[in-house]
């Protein structure tokens, strides 16, 4: 008759079993701390990645704004943006600039040709408004960067050279470091009617 051994019968782990479960263990408990430190670089790089996307996204919205708030002075005649006489190369009569389409809700200059291609009073929202110094860039205590390693900010600089404006984002973190600059540039040509666009 053979005999049979009941699992009940065993009254410890066999060596195997305990160094395999030592070996397992000491895994877990040293790849613990490098599972910690890539989640943490990962956290890291997204909230650069997101600095870098909110920084694109003060440069298309300061692009969104009227050149010049001088732009709208004869905002009561036309609700377009205007080009500004800075060149005096703007006809006094039709108010057009050579290039400009003779064209009802085409591109003009404004009315009067000896305004100062100076920002007034901020009534209207225009690239010179958008400048601004280093500020941070994620202020709410609930979603920014606290408890990390870095927090950003971004400045808005508007350099003009005749006709051309260039705006310029630039994205540091805490020490001052420049992470990356944004440019684009907007020129002083007004705005046609929406309505008469053909493209």
């Amino acid at each position: 008759m053979v005999s049979r051994k009941s699992a009940l019968g065993r009254f410890a782990f066999t060596m195997i079993e305990l160094i395999f479960a030592i070996v397992v263990i000491s895994i877990a408990v040293i790849t613990l701390p490098m599972v910690t430190q890539i989640t943490s670089k990962g956290i890291e790089s997204n909230i650069l990645q997101e600095a870098i996307f909110a920084g694109s996204a003060e440069l298309v919205g300061a692009t969104s704004y009227y050149w010049d708030a001088n732009s709208m002075l004869d905002a009561n005649f036309s609700r377009l943006e205007r080009v500004i006489d800075i060149a005096n190369d703007c006809n006094a009569t039709t108010n057009l600039r050579p290039g400009h389409v003779n064209q009802p809700y085409h591109r003009r200059c404004l009315n009067d040709n000896t305004i100062n291609p100076t920002d007034v009073n901020g009534t209207f929202p225009s690239l010179d408004t958008a400048e601004h110094a280093s500020q941070i860039m994620f202020t709410d205590a609930t979603k920014d960067s606290t408890g990390y390693k870095e927090s950003y900010n971004s400045a808005i600089d508007v350099t003009r050279t005749g006709d051309v404006k260039k705006i310029t984002v630039s994205i540091t973190n805490s020490s001052g470091t420049p992470i990356t600059i944004l440019s684009t540039y907007s020129a002083n040509i007004g705005e046609i009617d929406f309505y008469k666009r053909r493209f």
